[in-house]
């Protein structure tokens, strides 16, 4: 402590840090945590106190928003979200520590605004992600996506616990993400990707496809995981954390009742769904059971380890795959087959697929692949098969058709009632026409008289400029050996579209 003489007769107070004064205090902030607080530079002790006393007298929330860094309550943030998924928990963890807090961290909650949140995201979408691309192209658009909606979510939190006001995250624009459709391997787009080497985001396969390569892969100690993936429509982890007690083969039920998904290389299993199985599943996993068994018999005879893990799909010694070796093993036979390349998941959308075009209901397909909305089973998992797409096709054009030859029978049919010409118009009389099928003779008056007579004009026959039909029978149409069945429904005007 200083008095006054010395304050400012000192003649180091030109030096930068001396001859100032600090504070140092604390008090509970909004979460019921002791804050301390530190600010220095002030010109005299009591400027100092004024400004310790000003602190002390602001509510809890107004010292948290002005002494936490983002960094701090990011941290703070993913700290307290315990029930949560461990795979979303590891994105949002991604997000904080790669991306908002190298760009976000040293700023305090309370200078955040729109501005410079903009300003922040627009900094970001100019940086490369891991493949060399910049965050702003179409195919990290997602990237940015997620970004912002980590931290809106962190800035929800500090809204519900009344740190800042409003969340300004919101008005962050960022490119727009569409989830992109699976497209199915048609000829054409097969001829591109052998010459061009590039391929669908999601893409699944025909059934003859399908076809080739479970032929391929009969032999793999993996064949059933692949049938069932294909044909039923498991996603990676609930075929990987399938269990045999979780089988009934006698019924033809299958129970999932975990899912073994990762988290980085971890692990986690969590939430069951049921599906049923037809006699050629049932039969291809007997057949995998039998072959489990005989390995484990070899195996135990010649003295080494056999783990009864008690799971559908395993390994060398026993244990359950990891889901990631089930993913690199199955590009590894998707090459040796030489089909074209599709992911594991992609062989769930074509399961929805297929299923979709052999007749089963959207209904049928939720059940099967174990969604709560219909709406994401339609508007994600059913791709159009070509074979599909043509009976749609089909189907319109015979409706159309059909609807054309109905307009054009109900108008002849209102011709022959109604001919054209044949009423006379409004206020002229209708001549009496003589019963015997003649002519009627207009006699002229046989005495002269000096007034003017009205004689009727003699009648003549209509004229329809149509041709004079003696036959009047419908003759059926004449058939040459060339012509298809379907070209007799097609009318005149309206000529069949060709596929």
């Amino acid at each position: 402590m200083l008095d006054e003489g010395l304050e400012r007769s000192c003649s180091r107070l030109t030096e930068r840090g001396h001859g100032s004064w600090y504070f140092h205090c604390s008090a509970t902030n909004r979460l019921g945590r002791l804050e301390r607080a530190r600010r220095g530079g002030y010109p005299s002790q009591a400027a100092a106190r004024r400004a310790r006393d000003e602190w002390l007298a602001t509510t809890g929330e107004d010292r948290t928003a002005r002494s936490w860094t983002v960094e701090r309550w990011l941290r703070y943030w993913l700290a307290s979200r315990t029930s949560i998924r461990p795979t979303t928990k590891l994105h949002y963890t991604r997000d904080v520590e790669r991306v908002l807090i190298p760009h976000l961290g040293r700023l305090c909650l309370a200078d955040l605004d729109a501005r410079r949140l903009r300003a922040v995201f627009t900094e970001i979408a100019r940086t490369t992600n891991a493949k060399g691309q910049p965050q702003s192209a179409s195919a990290s658009a997602s990237a940015m996506q997620h970004l912002r909606t980590t931290l809106r979510a962190a800035l929800n939190l500090a809204v519900r616990e009344g740190v800042i006001a409003t969340n300004p995250a919101r008005h962050i624009e960022v490119p727009s993400y569409r989830k992109p459709h699976a497209k199915v391997w048609t000829d054409g787009r097969v001829e591109e990707w052998q010459r061009t080497g590039e391929r669908p985001p999601v893409a699944v396969w025909t059934a003859d496809q399908l076809a080739t390569f479970l032929n391929a892969v009969t032999d793999d100690a993996l064949f059933a995981l692949w049938w069932l993936t294909a044909l039923r429509g498991l996603r990676r982890g609930e075929a990987c954390g399938l269990r045999w007690s979780e089988l009934d083969l006698d019924h033809g039920v299958l129970f999932v009742v975990r899912n073994r998904t990762t988290a980085g290389y971890q692990v986690i299993e969590g939430e069951p769904k049921t599906a049923a199985l037809d006699r050629r599943t049932v039969k291809v996993l007997r057949e995998h059971r039998r072959r489990q068994a005989q390995h484990r018999e070899r195996r135990l005879d010649a003295g080494r380890v056999w783990h009864d893990s008690g799971y559908v799909f395993v390994g060398k010694e026993g244990n359950p795959i990891h889901p990631s070796y089930a993913s690199g093993r199955f590009r590894l036979l998707v090459a040796r087959a030489g089909v074209p390349p599709v992911r594991l998941h992609g062989l769930r959308h074509g399961a929805a697929s297929l299923a979709h075009e052999a007749g089963a209901e959207l209904k049928t397909l939720q059940d099967l692949l174990g969604h709560s909305s219909i709406v994401i089973t339609a508007d994600t998992y059913t791709s159009v098969l070509p074979l599909a797409q043509r009976r749609c096709a089909d189907a319109t054009a015979k409706l159309v058709l059909a609807a054309d030859r109905r307009t054009r029978e109900k108008s002849r049919g209102n011709g022959r009632r109604n001919p054209r010409g044949q009423r006379p118009a409004k206020g002229v009389p209708t001549p009496a026409r003589p019963a015997t099928g003649r002519k009627p003779q207009v006699t002229p008056p046989t005495t002269k008289t000096a007034s003017r007579s009205v004689t009727t004009p003699p009648w003549r026959p209509r004229d329809t400029h149509r041709p004079h039909r003696t036959d009047t029978k419908k003759r059926p149409p004449r058939v040459s050996a060339a012509q298809p069945p379907l070209d007799l429904a097609c009318p005149k005007r309206l000529e069949l579209p060709t596929f």
